[in-house]
């Protein structure tokens, strides 16, 4: 699957939130931190996209995500 640029933008957030943190990244935190001008239902349905696509994982479901190896790449 080819990333367009919100989903790169976004993915590119939760690889330096999860680096920094170490802890799974929410949507709320995405829109609060980074300068997306993206509401959380939008951040949270393109991280959907990026867990099904192996970019991201969720641990828990209430949780935050995280990169996978290919979300590193």
């Amino acid at each position: 699957m080819e990333l367009n640029n919100r989903m790169k933008a976004i993915l590119t957030a939760v690889v330096h939130r999860y680096i920094t943190t170490a802890e799974p990244v929410s949507s709320g935190i995405i829109a609060q931190k980074y300068n997306l001008n993206l509401s959380t239902a939008t951040i949270r349905h393109e991280m959907y996209l990026l867990e099904k696509n192996d970019y991201l994982w969720q641990p828990h479901t209430s949780s935050g995500r995280i990169p996978t190896d290919s979300g590193y790449r």
